[in-house]
């Protein structure tokens, strides 16, 4: 199995990232604030506004670590990476089963089987601690019909249809993520907003996926596959479709879950988030706090569903995309999507 790596994400503004005997150092405002092995880092996402050395940027070409930039309110602008990896004929397979209408079909209903699944144990886990039986009940209520939708993908073969009933479900979801949050600290979800976030607790989702989706990406290229050729998420010039693909049945279970967690435990506060013009975005003290709590996350072991050994949550990306390469190369005869048990 793959050793796990670190992320190295840069948030404070104005630091300059540079590279002294193969080790990557931070410097912010002329003081040097970290130094980090080369070798322990597999990626560097840069939030906001920073610098980086030309030499880094070479260093890290010929060394596999990739670069990506972020935004201040953590939406994604670009990628830097060096020379594609990976086997050409797994990619020419992954290309040829785009347009394979049946290949495609049950690709898309197991994505979809697993992401409805783990949304359903999200709200019965929680349906089984909530103090209002009013919330539980509604909690409930939301699994069962999640649990229809999933009985109506079975039969289904049209992806625009699964694309429907996955919008049904994600709106059967959201629309008691209240009950779970039960008003904790003074967060209220209220429904789903991504462009821009309208509250905190979207903020909060929409940060932790796009750091999710660069594990995903990362994980894909890692592994020798395409990440913008994607079965679910229509192909499109610029997107990394097969990595919103991924992140799907990963959503509820690593993304949802621990952002219910850090609002519990009072991890964030209303002091971490700034408004502009309607928008709710983290500060930098926000996106420290979420950052800290995601890196110590992925290094929390599990019992893998379909491998039956234990693996950090944080290759779990890595090896969904394992296992995608192992159909494509016809090991599997299924793709098995990530089921937390």
């Amino acid at each position: 199995m793959k050793k796990m790596l670190e992320t190295m994400y840069i948030t404070t503004p104005d630091s300059y990232a540079f590279l002294r005997n193969e080790n990557i150092c931070i410097e912010v405002g002329g003081v040097e604030r970290a130094t980090v092995p080369a070798s322990q880092v597999d990626s560097i996402v840069f939030i906001g506004k920073n610098t980086m050395s030309t030499a880094l940027m070479a260093f890290c070409g010929q060394h596999d670590i990739t670069l990506t930039f972020l935004g201040t309110n953590g939406e994604f602008c670009g990628r830097v990476c060096g020379q594609v990896s990976g086997n050409v004929l797994l990619r020419k397979r992954q290309y040829d089963s785009l347009n394979d209408p049946q290949f495609t079909a049950t690709v898309v209903r197991n994505i979809l089987f697993g992401k409805i699944r783990n949304s359903k144990d999200v709200l019965l886990r929680y349906a089984r601690t909530v103090s209002s039986p009013k919330s539980a009940d509604a909690l409930r209520e939301a699994a069962r019909k999640l649990s229809g939708m999933a009985e109506q993908l079975t039969e289904m073969t049209d992806i625009n249809a699964m694309r429907g009933i996955e919008g049904a479900a994600a709106n059967a979801y959201f629309s008691v993520f209240d009950c779970i949050l039960n008003g904790k600290n003074g967060f209220v979800f209220e429904t789903r907003s991504k462009r821009p976030p309208l509250n905190e607790v979207n903020a909060v989702l929409s940060f932790v996926y796009t750091l999710m989706t660069h594990d995903c990406r990362s994980a894909l290229e890692t592994v020798g596959l395409d990440p913008a050729a994607g079965y679910l998420h229509t192909l499109r010039p610029g997107r990394s479709s097969f990595a919103l693909d991924l992140i799907e049945e990963l959503r509820a279970p690593l993304c949802d879950r621990f952002v219910i967690s850090l609002i519990h435990k009072g991890q964030l506060s209303q002091k971490d988030f700034i408004r502009e013009t309607g928008a709710v975005m983290l500060n930098e003290k926000g996106r420290r706090a979420v950052i800290g709590a995601w890196r110590e996350r992925k290094r929390e072991e599990i019992m893998h569903p379909f491998l039956k050994e234990k693996i950090s949550i944080g290759l779990i990306p890595y090896t969904q995309a394992m296992l995608f390469a192992r159909v494509l190369r016809g090991d599997l005869d299924l793709y098995p999507p990530f089921v937390w048990r």
